[in-house]
């Protein structure tokens, strides 16, 4: 069955069974080695699909099921796919239920072109504020960065050592949209570090022991906030590299906080500081 969205104007499919060529397609999306050899991940969830269509992501497949969407928001989605070469198809429930990742899916997924620019791409303010995680294991981890990120004006966040990729699903997913709003780069840790001493940007080393309390250092000048894996945190050459390390307090038992929480906290004071400044 075809169908044509006059608001879209593309051509609409129907795909009924879920061992269609299609839906294998989507399933095998979420290994990192197909979403790096086709240079395409997947989008799931109406909000993010919007954010990362108003973001500028390029969409190949656009993907919903009548059954679970509101289909009188159906426009909401299907009025911005602006591009006849977008392909718009409809999946049966059981068929849409193989594609997701999600429990609990509202219908819309989408197929879309990788995400991810090179450090010398990056278009800086005069007084960046940039956030690197160094071999953050948890594709959920990486997610909040982003969204803590985005919610604090980071000009960029950067992948040191990735272990996961970009368009892991549970990474868009944490991400709740914030993939396509702020840059986002993916770069051994040498070369960071090279590319921010040649921009004169300082490194700030997040650790819970050593230096300097968080609230005494200077956010006002360029600067990249640094964090590291959950289960080792950072690495040799980050501490060697850092012109301040920030320390994080802590006075109960536990000895360290999580990835996303010890950014969080660092990306505030410095939103404090500059915003004092105007």
């Amino acid at each position: 069955m075809r169908a044509t969205h006059e608001g879209a104007a593309t051509r609409e499919r129907f795909v009924e069974s879920p061992s269609n060529p299609r839906v294998k397609s989507l399933v095998a999306l979420r290994s990192r080695r197909e979403r790096e050899s086709s240079g395409t991940f997947v989008v799931e969830g109406r909000d993010e699909l919007i954010m990362a269509m108003e973001s500028g992501a390029r969409v190949i497949q656009l993907y919903y099921c009548a059954q679970l969407v509101d289909m009188d928001r159906r426009g909401d989605v299907l009025d911005r796919v602006r591009s006849p070469q977008v392909e718009v198809v409809q999946l049966s429930k059981e068929a849409f239920g193989k594609a997701s990742y999600r429990q609990g899916p509202d219908g819309w997924l989408a197929v879309v072109g990788g995400v991810g620019t090179s450090l010398d791409s990056l278009a800086l303010r005069p007084d960046p504020l940039i956030l690197v995680g160094e071999r953050v294991e948890k594709p959920g981890n990486l997610g909040a960065l982003l969204r803590t990120a985005d919610a604090t004006g980071v000009d960029a966040v950067v992948a040191a050592d990735p272990v996961t990729d970009w368009g892991n699903p549970n990474v868009v997913r944490a991400s709740k949209g914030a993939l396509f709003s702020v840059p986002v780069v993916a770069a051994a840790s040498r070369d960071v570090i090279r590319w921010l001493d040649n921009r004169r940007i300082g490194i700030v080393a997040a650790t819970p022991e050593g230096g300097v309390p968080f609230t005494d250092c200077d956010f006002d000048r360029p600067t990249a906030i640094v964090v590291g894996s959950e289960s080792s945190g950072l690495g040799g050459q980050w501490l060697a590299a850092a012109q301040v390390r920030a320390r994080l307090p802590m006075f109960g038992r536990v000895d360290s906080l999580n990835v996303s929480v010890s950014a969080a906290v660092l990306l505030y004071e410095a939103l404090r500081q500059r915003r004092r400044l105007g």
